[in-house]
């Protein structure tokens, strides 16, 4: 089990492989398993790896908060996919054989073409059970839950048309939910709308530029609550 060696391409390429079909490097949720393999990367991976560099930038935004994150941070090589090299345990690797072993492996009588061929039939029969079961799995997509706050000009604004154009606002990933009235203070009101999003189409930087577009009703927007699905 194990990345092998993150600091290299083909580490980084077994990560973004492993993260295809995953948010977290283990469960649902940031963990500590999250944070040990976050800090053995040295760079962000390229744009090509496009599940790792996901999860890096993710990961990172929680270094602030890496102490609190729940689990037990165990040792690199416990994490990721099984049948790659763990690199970084500092393993022995195997004794070679002996001249005495190395002589009872050879079959005098047997044909290496012929096992070749097996061999070689084999590998591609397992290749293609496996992109068959990997092919069947669903992608889980990342989503979160927002709560915005969406303030108007002053008592005068109309909410009604305030809240109609906010949720005219449609994008892929984008999906409104409730929301409600909630009283600022002199008479105004701001409106406080839940949305769910796909963090890979949608993010709160985009959902402020369109909803403040609508300048003659909107004042501003804050992010009132962010969690992820």
């Amino acid at each position: 089990m194990g990345f092998g060696d993150l600091k290299s391409a083909s580490g980084l390429k077994v990560l973004n492989d492993f993260l295809a079909d995953r948010s977290y490097i283990e469960g649902f949720v940031p963990s500590q398993a999250d944070v040990a393999v976050f800090e053995a990367i040295s760079v962000a991976p390229q744009a090509d790896l496009c599940h790792a560099l996901r999860w890096f930038n993710h990961i990172k935004s929680y270094q602030s908060q890496k102490n609190s994150l729940p689990g037990v941070k165990k040792p690199l090589g416990q994490y990721g996919p099984a049948g790659v090299a763990d690199t970084t345990s500092g393993a022995a690797a195997p004794a070679a054989p002996t001249k005495d072993e190395d002589d009872d492996d050879i079959d005098l009588f047997g044909s290496d073409e012929e096992e070749d061929i097996e061999a070689a039939k084999l590998k591609e029969q397992r290749l293609a059970e496996y992109a068959a079961k990997k092919a069947k799995k669903p992608t889980l997509i990342a989503k979160s839950s927002i709560l915005l706050d969406v303030k108007p000009w002053d008592d005068e604004t109309d909410m009604s048309k305030l809240e109609e154009c906010v949720r005219s606002i449609q994008m892929d990933g984008l999906l409104w939910g409730q929301s409600k009235l909630v009283p600022v203070g002199y008479g105004i009101k701001k409106l406080q709308i839940s949305c769910v999003v796909e963090d890979d189409k949608v993010g709160t930087d985009i959902l402020e530029e369109k909803i403040t577009a609508f300048e003659d009703f909107v004042q501003s927007m804050d992010v009132a609550a962010f969690n992820k699905i």
